[in-house]
């Protein structure tokens, strides 16, 4: 009794990890946009503050799925800005035409 419920306990480990590592990762199509939106979204944030930087680094993440429509996939890309010594994460949420969707952004800190 024991076997077959480890045995079931690991196939469902197994199973649901298998499904972590399908997930399928972004394009970086529309990573000039997002190095633009970056720029806008930091200026936005912080008030125009000229001591604003972008990395030019952009991170393909893990697509999306949309909500509204389950066989569609948006592309999520990762960037960085800095404001003096803050720090802070950008991640944009793209449709396949590089229409933008989706924006956040989060300050990184340790008050």
């Amino acid at each position: 009794m024991k076997i077959s419920a480890c045995i079931i306990a690991t196939l469902l480990f197994t199973i649901s990890f298998s499904s972590f590592a399908a997930a399928k990762k972004s394009d970086l199509t529309c990573k000039t946009q997002a190095i633009t939106e970056s720029k806008k979204l930091l200026a936005f944030y912080r008030d125009n503050d000229d001591r604003a930087e972008v990395d030019k680094d952009v991170t393909a993440l893990a697509k999306m799925q949309n909500p509204e429509n389950k066989s569609q996939y948006y592309d999520v890309l990762q960037t960085w800005g800095y404001i003096y010594k803050g720090k802070y994460r950008m991640r944009f949420i793209f449709l396949n035409d590089c229409t933008l969707m989706g924006e956040e952004i989060l300050e990184y800190a340790n008050p």
